[in-house]
This record gives C-alpha cells, structure tokens and sequence, in this order.
C-alpha cells in the first residue's frame, strides 16, 4: 500500500503547469499508480477549467449595467454557436508499451516516461543509471536501478531529491518503501536506502549527495554517479 504521496502544494502546481518537466512526469506516474492522488489531480483540474470557463464567459458574454438595455444577450445564439463546429477531435492512437531492461530484469515503463529518450546504462556495483535526457540544466534525472542486496552509502542532500519507486522494494532508517511511494527529501534528511530484492526507481535532484559516512573523496564516484 503507498504510504508517501505529493504535497498537496506540489499537486496544485502540477496541474497548474507549473512544474519542470522531471517533477511534472513523477507526479503524473505517482497518479497513474494511486486512485487517492488521481483523484486529487482530477478534482483540482476540474476547479482550474470551470475558473477558467468562467473567466472566459464573462469576458465575452457579461456588458456593463449600462449596455444592457441596447445588448441583451441572446442565449440560444450562443448555445449554437458552441455547437456549430463540426470539428471532432481525432481519436489518439494507443500507446505503445516500452521497457527497459536492468542486470537481466525488464521493467515496463510508466505512460509518462515511454516518449523520453534514455542515455546508455552505465554500472558502478550493484547500482545502474540511465539518464533522461530532459535537458533542465541543473536538474539531472534519472531511471536508478539497485540489484538485489544492494544500498546507497548514507547521505543527504544538497538540493531536493524525489525518489519515485516503480517496482521492488527498498528501506531506510524511515521504513520500507514500496511501488508508487513518492519520496522527496532535502539537506533536512539523512538515509541509508538498501534494496533486499532489487529496485527501479525514477529520481530527481537538483544538487550532488553528501556523504556522512567513510572518506567522501572515496565515495565522490559514487554521489556523481547517481546524480
């Protein structure tokens, strides 16, 4: 059962437009997997294009107190002028299914990563990276692949980091973690995550990981690696 979801504030911005593309893809995979946040979205989508409507009628449609008598708006001319087109709005064709495979396991991906390009998988242990090539600068994301019995050194964070599971399982000093958990953290956090039978993740960060643990220099390959 998913446990960790958006922010409201953060699903308000997403339906607002608002968000980069990274974030704005992980909320919409988190919804394509939780009815709660689905919900949410579908509910506050709904408020912006009725606010929206709303706006747009009275900018056209509402006169001044002193117009009225020489304009009365006639409500059956617009009824037909809303249902006069003919235009219909071509059906989409369907979607078509695209996965990726990590050390032998292939994972089918969500409706919101199959139009991305992906770079070319690269290893370091039991840890592979394929970047998205989303081109946002400073924000790097990522498809994080962690084999069985796997785990990143303990670590904060420079920036935000949004950590999307898509398939497996994996824990921290927080708890276990599962398919659909939406997880964003920040230099308030220090974790440890460990996989016992292997993860896929979809992650977003903004900045390197700290290392808290061992000699950082050691472990710089592996924070640039995942960032």
């Amino acid at each position: 059962m998913i446990k960790h979801h958006p922010k409201f504030s953060l699903l308000q911005s997403f339906v607002d437009g608002d968000l980069p593309a990274s974030l704005a893809a992980g909320i919409a995979i988190h919804a394509e997997m939780c009815p709660l946040c689905q919900q949410k979205v579908t509910q506050l989508t709904e408020q912006v294009a009725e606010a929206s409507f709303e706006e747009s009628f009275d900018a056209e449609f509402i006169v001044d107190d002193a117009d009225t008598k020489a304009a009365e708006l006639d409500f059956d001319d617009i009824i037909g002028q809303i249902t006069a087109s003919d235009d219909v709005e071509p059906m989409k064709a369907a979607s078509v299914e695209r996965s990726v495979s990590f050390k032998g396991t292939q994972y089918v991906l969500p409706n919101a990563l199959r139009n991305m390009s992906l770079g070319k998988t690269a290893q370091i242990g039991k840890l592979s990276r394929a970047r998205i090539l989303l081109d946002e600068g400073g924000i790097h994301t990522n498809l994080l692949h962690i084999g069985a019995g796997g785990s990143i050194p303990e670590h904060t964070h420079k920036g935000f980091e949004l950590t999307l599971l898509l398939a497996g399982t994996f824990a921290d000093e927080q708890g276990e973690y599962v398919q659909g958990d939406f997880i964003m953290l920040d230099k308030r956090h220090q974790h440890q995550p460990a996989t016992e039978q292997g993860c896929l993740c979809y992650t977003v960060a903004n900045d390197a990981l700290h290392f808290t643990q061992g000699i950082n220099k050691l472990l710089n390959p592996i924070g640039s690696f995942i960032y």
